[in-house]
């Protein structure tokens, strides 16, 4: 098994929905919205007050609001003197707000200053993530598919294909640098088809945003007709890291704009969520899973606003969690039963250690000899006691860099293998130095402490000698 050559991973195709059921299109009544008639009105005014004057087009485009609908708004706003009507542009109405309509809109931002594309009804998104859960048909060879950048054993791809279709965590486990988080990361490729994401839910009559950028991939046409405010995108993929507390798998309310934002596990929705370096968080793993046994086992998700409104969601996704730590230092049996489906991902074989190389190689550009890659092979085997996938990256990389600096060709022979093989590895010899001069440093230390308690003893008083000058008259 091996690690990327680059860093960037390919979304998987994507098939987009043929058509838009009547639930997601946009709605032609207010009622249809099935959020408060009060929000609607609200998100309007701030989007006039953001522009001073504009047409309701405009800002029913802004909003994500259809034309009939903000027409009504404005005609129902301007009735209580916090709109007005500047005249036509073209055949829209320009308008702007009052004073009355500014001081109010003012006075209802000190809630929340949201401006967005209107959010929908909790009742929807729960019907929508619920109906939109996967509905896996895989073998060995779409397995093999989803990671065919990589260099995978077909023992491997059998533990990771029924794990996918069984119900549970995934606990990938083994040693640092063996291709745990690769397969993570490309997991998602396991999923050709596009779901509907909100980029706000309403709860309550307080917004939680969930559409998030750098998570969600739109797919390349959104479906015409579709309602503003869903993205039709590719299922998600959420990674975290040692980055991860508890604050971050509840809502999280922004105290300056008065919007929630969505946890993680919401936002991964439909898709994958993936616990890199699991272990390593600031929270307990026990205080992590201990938060998740409930929607693992119920697929529900329980959460609750600052007002103390508590509701549910869907748990709808799948949980990935990867460690090098050893499995049973994180937790008791009860623990670790929690985490299913189990896989072990260890060194590598020779063969596929050089099949690694061979392809890391190509990438880089560099000409690998037959007599490098063994002297490589071999400082592993002395240094790790095994092969790893990432050392073919590591070494191809570094012997890039000497390469350039000293001007040679780039090839990776023995002796550019063992020239960064002295920069790569710590020795034994230079950890024994090390630990040399850090005894020599303390016994330094306990001499100097050592002397000036003699000096103190023979002078009690604490004076200075040298400081005593003797005058005679």
């Amino acid at each position: 098994m091996s690690d990327d050559v680059t860093t960037q991973v390919s979304a998987p195709p994507v098939t987009p929905n043929p058509g838009v059921e009547t639930a997601y299109r946009m709605p032609a009544k207010i009622e249809d919205l099935g959020i408060p008639a009060g929000m609607v009105e609200d998100l309007f005014c701030r989007r006039v007050m953001a522009a001073r004057r504009t047409t309701i087009r405009a800002a029913a485009t802004e909003i994500g609001l259809n034309l009939a609908i903000a027409t009504g708004v404005a005609e129902e706003l301007r009735g209580r003197n916090m709109l007005e009507f500047h005249g036509l542009d073209g055949r829209d109405y320009l308008v702007g707000l009052t004073e009355q309509g500014r001081l109010g809109t003012i006075d209802r931002m000190r809630e929340s200053n949201y401006a967005e594309k209107l959010p929908v009804p909790l009742s929807l998104y729960v019907r929508t993530v619920n109906t939109q859960k996967a509905k896996l048909r895989i073998n060995r060879e779409s397995v093999k598919a989803a990671f065919n950048d990589l260099v995978v054993s077909d023992t491997l791809l059998d533990q990771l294909g029924p794990a996918f279709l069984n119900d549970g965590a995934i606990f990938l486990y083994g040693p640092p640098g063996t291709g745990k988080t690769s397969l993570a990361e490309r997991m998602i490729r396991i999923h050709g088809d596009a779901v509907l994401i909100p980029r706000a839910v309403e709860v309550d009559g307080q917004i939680i945003t969930v559409f998030d950028p750098a998570i969600h991939h739109p797919v390349p046409e959104q479906p015409p007709g579709l309602d503003p405010r869903w993205v039709l995108c590719a299922r998600p993929l959420v990674i975290v890291g040692g980055e991860l507390t508890i604050n971050m798998v509840d809502l999280e309310l922004d105290e300056k704009s008065g919007v929630y934002k969505a946890p993680l596990q919401m936002m991964a929705n439909n898709g994958i969520l993936v616990v890199d370096d699991f272990g390593r968080q600031a929270i307990r793993p026990s205080d992590l899973l201990n938060r998740w046994i409930i929607p693992l086992s119920r697929n529900v998700d329980f959460l609750k606003l600052s007002n103390g409104t508590k509701f549910t969601v869907p748990f709808e996704l799948k949980l990935v969690a990867s460690t090098n730590l050893n499995p049973n230092a994180l937790g008791d049996d009860a623990f670790l039963r929690r985490l299913r489906n189990k896989v072990f991902v260890g060194p590598v074989e020779e063969e596929a250690f050089n099949w690694i190389l061979a392809r890391v190689s190509k990438a880089k550009g560099l000409q690998v000899t037959a007599e490098g890659a063994q002297r490589l092979r071999d400082h592993a085997e002395k240094q790790l006691g095994e092969l790893r996938p990432y050392l073919a990256v590591d070494f191809c990389e570094l012997a890039l860099g000497v390469c350039e600096y000293e001007t040679l060709p780039q090839n990776l022979d023995t002796r550019m293998v063992d020239r960064v093989a002295s920069v790569y590895f710590v020795t034994e010899e230079v950890a024994t130095k090390r630990k040399s001069s850090a005894e020599r440093a303390a016994e330094l230390a306990q001499k100097a402490a050592e002397l000036a308690q003699t000096s103190a003893n023979a002078n009690p008083l604490g004076f200075d000698p040298f400081s005593i000058t003797l005058h005679e008259e």
